[in-house]
C-alpha cells in the first residue's frame, strides 16, 4: 500500500484524534495537539460525508468546550485552518475560536515555555568587578560579539586594550550581544567570567584556566603573533 504525504498526514490526525477521544472518555482534559486533532478529524470526516459547509462549521463549534481541555488550551487555538475533501473538490474551512466556554470555572492558564518572574526589576552583574573599554572595529564589515565570548579573544579586527579584557565577558544577558560597525567607537562594560574560569576553544588564545601561572602573558603573546588589535 503506497500512501501520499497527504494520506500519511490524515492517518496521523486520525491517530491523535483517537487518543483524544479515549482521554476525553476517561475524563482527562485534552492538550493542545489532542484538541486540534479531534476537531480536525471530525471536520474532515464530515466533509467526506458531504455535510454542507455551514453545518460542518456549526457542528465543529460544539465539539469541545473549556471544560474538555487543559487550562490555556482554548487561548492557544484562536483559529484552525482545515483543508477538507468535499465531493466537489478540496475546500479550505476556517474555524474561529473553535473551543467555546464551558460551565466549569476557568482555571489560570499556563502555557508551554511560560516564564514566571518575581515583582520588580532584575539587575544582572550589579555587584563586583567590572571594566569599561572603548572598542573600535577596524574591519570593513560589522562584527558581532555574543555574551558568552571571552572578550579578550573576540575578533582580531576589534581594537581595544586586550590586557584589560582578560577573563572578562560582555555585561549582557545570556544569548545577547553587541554589534560593532566599521570605524565606530563603542564603550562596553565587561564583567568577570564566573564558575571555574576555564576557557577552552574560542580563538585558541587560552585553552585552559584563566588564573594559571603565566596564562595571561602567553595569551597576549599569542594574540600579538596572530595580529590581534590592541594586544
Amino acid at each position: 500500500m503506497n500512501l501520499t504525504p497527504t494520506e500519511m498526514d490524515r492517518l496521523t490526525i486520525f491517530t491523535a484524534a483517537e487518543m483524544a477521544r479515549r482521554n476525553r472518555k476517561l475524563g482527562i482534559r485534552l492538550s493542545h495537539p489532542e484538541a486540534v486533532a479531534l476537531i480536525t478529524d471530525e471536520v474532515m470526516l464530515a466533509a467526506r460525508r458531504d455535510m454542507p459547509y455551514a453545518e460542518i462549521r456549526d457542528m465543529a463549534s460544539r465539539l469541545l468546550t473549556t471544560d474538555d481541555v487543559e487550562p490555556g488550551v482554548a487561548e492557544m487555538v484562536p483559529m484552525i485552518y482545515i483543508e477538507c475533501a468535499f465531493a466537489e473538490g478540496t475546500k479550505l474551512l476556517v474555524l474561529f475560536e473553535p473551543i467555546s466556554i464551558g460551565h466549569l470555572p476557568l482555571l489560570e492558564p499556563t502555557f508551554p515555555g511560560q516564564v514566571f518572574t518575581p515583582e520588580g526589576e532584575i539587575e544582572f552583574f550589579e555587584d563586583g568587578e567590572s571594566v569599561t573599554l572603548d572598542v573600535v572595529n577596524s574591519a570593513d564589515r560589522d562584527v558581532q560579539v555574543r555574551s558568552h565570548t571571552h572578550f579578550f579573544e573576540s575578533n582580531r579586527s576589534l581594537d581595544f586594550d586586550r590586557a584589560l579584557s582578560w577573563g572578562m565577558k560582555l555585561d549582557r544577558p545570556a544569548g545577547m550581544g553587541i554589534r560593532f560597525e566599521p570605524g565606530v567607537a563603542k564603550s562596553v562594560r565587561l564583567v568577570p567570567i564566573a564558575g571555574k574560569r576555564v576557557v577552552i576553544g574560542q580563538a585558541g588564545l587560552v585553552n585552559g584556566p584563566l588564573e594559571a601561572d603565566g596564562a595571561k602573558a602567553r595569551g597576549l603573546e599569542r594574540a600579538r603573533q596572530r595580529g590581534y588589535k590592541g594586544a
